[in-house]
């Protein structure tokens, strides 16, 4: 075999293993059932805050931790521990995304996002 062959063999393995890895790590979207039956695998899960659950934020303890509940899309309600601040404008947002993993009864995030209101929707001019 020539060179030029064997170092497009190589190339080509190592491409197709670095597509096998980014596969395995990629995280999927779920829902806090689907992330109960796999703790080990981190989730992307989508819900709303549950506004009649406590908030605890107590950045003079632990600036970077914020529990809460949220209710996934099937109507799941479970605890969410951030570890990171509490967002700014959190209780006006939509939908929640949730980036972690399930540990014990506690959903564990990295991180979080948002969909707030747009200030655009049902915009009426204003009159001076």
């Amino acid at each position: 075999m020539k060179k030029v062959h064997i170092i497009g063999i190589i190339i080509i393995a190592v491409a197709i293993g670095v597509i096998f890895v980014s596969l395995k790590n990629t995280s999927t979207y779920a829902d806090f059932t689907e992330a109960i039956e796999n703790p080990d695998r981190e989730y992307h899960v989508v819900g709303k805050l549950d506004k009649n659950q406590p908030q605890v934020y107590e950045p003079q303890v632990n600036p970077d931790l914020f529990t809460f509940n949220m209710i996934d899309n099937k109507g799941v309600e479970k605890q969410v521990v951030l570890h990171k601040s509490k967002p700014q404008d959190f209780e006006k947002s939509e939908q929640i995304v949730l980036i972690g993993k399930m540990q014990g009864d506690a959903f564990h995030a990295n991180d979080i996002l948002m969909k707030c209101p747009s200030k655009y929707n049902d915009a009426k001019p204003q009159v001076n």
